[in-house]
């Protein structure tokens, strides 16, 4: 499970450290587009999860291709170095505006990776607006 937020840096190379207490669950791992201009990172196991899901929607509905382009398309093996770093490819690092700070946010089942920046204006605007956000969620029974 992922939880929690953490600040690293960019190497002027695309590496980005991932937080130690990760590294243990991630050998290798897909990072991908992610939404609200992030990237997505999950293991394997996770990765081929929602690989699965996608493959299974209908096709014939223009959404759904659109979607499935987005995450799989784009999508990138990635390993883990010694050091514990994973290498960003430089058209997903440019997708979310990354360059030297970097936020690794965990969503329990998959990392998100965000330019430090953005994160804190998405973290302003959704806490600002959490009294609403919390109200919708319980009418999914949250």
């Amino acid at each position: 499970m992922f939880i929690g937020e953490y600040q690293h840096n960019l190497d002027e190379k695309g590496r980005l450290a991932i937080p130690k207490k990760f590294r243990p669950s991630i050998k290798g791992a897909v990072v991908t587009r992610g939404l609200d201009n992030c990237l997505f990172l999950y293991t394997k196991n996770e990765w081929q999860k929602l690989a699965e899901k996608l493959a299974n929607l209908p096709f014939s509905q223009a959404n759904t291709r659109a979607f499935a382009r987005l995450m799989l398309a784009g999508a990138m093996d990635v390993d883990i170095d010694k050091q514990g770093r994973i290498m960003l490819p430089e058209y997903l690092r440019s997708f979310a505006g990354l360059k030297k700070n970097v936020v690794v946010a965990g969503l329990y089942n998959r990392l998100e990776l965000w330019d430090q920046k953005n994160w804190e204006n998405y973290k302003v605007k959704t806490e600002k607006d959490s009294n609403k956000i919390a109200e919708e969620m319980f009418n999914l029974g949250i």
